[in-house]
């Protein structure tokens, strides 16, 4: 029998500062639960997207992980809702 786990996706709007971009995007793609990270222009430097087991895990992944990272300004985060 297989299961299957159904994870939470997140998406963390991140701005850091100017040159920065390079540096943040290889360390963001090290945590395990970061499926996906590009640059972005507009109100925000790059977005990173989250798959996690619950709405805590994402909460733990952004404060200790994203957010603890040397030259990041700045995060928001949004959850994708369950249909």
């Amino acid at each position: 029998m297989i299961f299957s786990t159904l994870l939470t996706d997140a998406y963390v709007m991140l701005n850091c500062e100017l040159g920065a971009e390079v540096t943040l995007i290889e360390k963001l793609k090290e945590i395990e639960q970061v499926s996906d990270v590009f640059e972005t222009i507009g109100t925000h430097d790059m977005m990173v997207k989250i798959q996690a087991e619950n709405f805590e895990k994402i909460r733990e992944i952004v404060s200790w992980n994203i957010q603890k990272l040397p030259k990041v300004r700045s995060t928001a985060t949004l959850i994708k809702k369950e249909s």
